[in-house]
């Protein structure tokens, strides 16, 4: 009798140890920890991963590029990129697809100073512009030269680290750096209050798809649930950071100690307020427009010289998207 209670015990304790095992999955964020990434640390401070089985690592990357390109090998089972680097990269034989939208209104923009200021494409031309070679506004940059009938040849690009884009800016060792419209409060620390100007893309008819996140073949394939669960418990923490955005804030700090609040802070509304939209309000957070998502594929086959057409099935998937309301 004893035995079989024992054996009963044994059984009933293994079954629990795996029902509690946590499944490893791999989030590469495109950046370092900055106000827009709140969301994965509220979600992770709050248990909304874990609950689902899932224990998520955040990694930074080096940009769009790099974080795609730590998918696509398995570095990372899903990642944050700007979508037109996305389509590009499928153009290049990638397995990576956008798998859920982050901000629905496009944050790309090129920061200057107001005493020389580059208020419009055209003022761009004979400059010297700074950007990680993997940044989105790198990659993008030829197609928002001919959209707006900039020569490409007459701006010089320099390579420089994310890290080193606002000393290089505010230290006036660069015209001007392609950044984030959300990166304001970070460009107005280094270089004194409304002394920056923005050149926003989308305000000279460039508004596409911008950030998302992204996942490869082998984790649809191989890890289907997870990516499911993940994405859901992701804007469940974007959805918390909306209705509080100074509760999500403390709990950056807490996770981030380095992240500056009084910066970060309006770097995150900047972000929220590129997600408060009716196409959000309707489907849920992060909702994938098919209409736009096409718009965007067909404007980096017109102008980014591929070595092959992109199809808009391709590049993106609605299949993990699980509905979760912004609040009220």
């Amino acid at each position: 009798m004893t035995r079989t209670l024992s054996l009963a015990l044994a059984a009933l304790l293994a079954t629990s140890g795996a029902a509690s095992a946590q499944e490893k999955f791999t989030f590469a964020l495109n950046w370092f920890a900055v106000g827009d990434h709140a969301a994965y640390w509220v979600a992770l401070d709050k248990g909304y991963y874990k609950a689902k089985g899932l224990d998520v690592t955040l990694e930074n990357s080096k940009g769009s590029g790099d974080s795609i390109a730590k998918v696509d090998t398995g570095r990372a089972d899903a990642g944050l990129a700007d979508a037109a680097v996305v389509i590009a990269s499928v153009g290049r034989s990638t397995t990576v697809k956008t798998v859920g939208m982050v901000f629905d209104k496009t944050p790309l923009n090129i920061f200057s100073l107001k005493e020389k200021p580059l208020a419009k494409p055209k003022d761009l031309e004979g400059k010297t512009l700074a950007a990680p070679p993997g940044d989105s506004q790198r990659q993008m940059f030829p197609a928002f030269a001919k959209a707006n009938g900039i020569d490409p040849a007459k701006v010089s690009w320099v390579n420089i680290e994310p890290a080193a884009k606002i000393a290089a800016l505010a230290e006036k060792r660069v015209d001007g750096v392609g950044d984030y419209s959300t990166g304001l409060p970070l460009y107005e620390k280094a270089a004194g209050k409304d002394t920056v100007v923005m050149m926003p893309w989308a305000d000279f008819g460039f508004d596409m798809y911008s950030m998302s996140i992204i996942a490869s073949a082998k984790t649809m394939k191989d890890k289907p649930k997870a990516l499911k669960d993940f994405l859901e418990a992701s804007y469940m923490g974007w959805r918390d950071v909306m209705a509080d955005p100074k509760a999500a804030m403390e709990i950056l700090k807490k996770r981030v100690p380095e992240v500056d609040v009084e910066v970060m802070t309006p770097n995150m509304m900047i972000g929220l307020g590129l997600m408060k939209t009716d196409r959000y309000a309707k489907n849920g957070i992060g909702w994938i427009d098919e209409k736009k998502m096409c718009d965007s594929v067909d404007l980096v086959n017109t102008y980014m010289g591929l070595p092959k057409k992109v199809e808009c099935k391709d590049v993106y998937s609605t299949e993990f998207f699980t509905k979760v309301a912004m609040p009220n």
